[in-house]
């Protein structure tokens, strides 16, 4: 007798350590913008914007029946659902299998899943490591933009 033992490839990394404070149910709909704190999982229909408190670290966990017509802002995002607009993660994106994407996908990291549909840009958000920003002793920092001089 021959037994195979499926592993996925993939495991979830955000939802292992996530708590979820607010839950929406498959039933219900909001109509009009979303602010939360902590970890949010949604099962139902948003028809405004998604944020999360700024400078906070976020979770924000988006079901297969799970849809939001707005841009999502947040520090992590899984989305195996639909989203109509933006999404900006300061952090992490997780795209599941049945995650769809009309927008602009604003990451530091991502990962996708094969069936994730993406109708938008991918833009990637370099984040300087810790203790990183500032020039080792004696070295000249590299002129920006910003150190130009107006004309």
């Amino acid at each position: 007798m021959l037994c195979l033992r499926v592993v996925p490839m993939f495991k979830p990394k955000l939802s292992r350590a996530a708590k979820i404070g607010t839950l929406i149910g498959a039933k219900t709909r909001i109509d009009g913008d979303v602010e939360f704190t902590g970890g949010f999982h949604l099962d139902g229909h948003i028809n405004g914007n998604v944020r999360s408190e700024p400078g906070a670290d976020s979770f924000l966990s988006v079901s297969e029946q799970g849809c939001i017509e707005g841009s999502v802002f947040a520090s992590n995002i899984a989305l195996n659902g639909t989203v109509k607009g933006d999404i900006e993660a300061s952090d992490r994106v997780e795209l599941g299998a049945k995650a769809h994407v009309l927008g602009s996908v604003h990451y530091a990291i991502i990962e996708t899943a094969v069936g994730a549909q993406i109708n938008g840009k991918l833009i990637h958000r370099h984040v300087e490591p810790p203790g990183r920003a500032e020039p080792p002793p004696g070295v000249e920092p590299h002129p920006g933009p910003e150190d130009e001089p107006e004309l």
